[in-house]
């Protein structure tokens, strides 16, 4: 089982030493979070659907966020090989949750699509690494919650991640 890191310093202590400018520090910081990040998204892909990958997981979100693309672009999105992204596409077509389709600009490139099914298990998966980021977040004292979306907003726009919204998760 995966556990949330352990933090052996005080990070109250540590958080008020850091300056805006202390590029060392704030990646240290993104670290940690980030592994537990890994973690609560490992738990909650694990209880959902335990045959897929991050990785594939990643592609099902890129897809579901950008809609249907050619391979090349999502190997450019995903940062892999054009050959890792051909064996990602075949192994989700046959669990049904990718299609590939005629791209109907050109008729001979095909463009890999998500499915009801994959639409479900990224519906799924996030509702479940929602709720427990939730937990985590209803732990922090209030006055630190405020700064935290402003943060992990300009660090998401800066690293190229669409928003999610409630819309996206098809709450409403």
């Amino acid at each position: 089982m995966i556990t949330a890191p352990k933090l052996g310093y005080n990070s109250r202590m540590t958080r008020s030493k850091v300056g805006a400018n202390d590029v060392d520090a704030l990646t240290d910081a993104v670290l940690t979070a980030s592994r537990l990040l890994v973690a609560v998204s490992a738990r909650s892909l694990a209880a959902f659907e335990e045959t897929l990958t991050l990785p594939q997981f990643r592609m099902l979100v890129v897809l579901d966020s950008r809609g249907a693309m050619k391979l090349s672009s999502l190997a450019e999105l995903l940062d892999v090989n054009p050959s890792t992204v051909t064996r990602m596409v075949d192994r989700l077509v046959t669990t049904g949750m990718v299609a590939r389709q005629p791209n109907p600009a050109t008729r001979r490139e095909v463009v890999t699509e998500l499915t009801d099914e994959g639409r479900r298990v990224v519906r799924g998966v996030t509702r479940r690494r929602r709720a427990a980021i939730g937990k985590i977040v209803a732990k922090m004292p209030e006055d630190e919650r405020r700064g935290l979306v402003d943060a992990l907003t300009a660090f998401t726009e800066a690293g190229g991640e669409p928003a999610v919204t409630t819309a996206d998760l098809g709450w409403i």
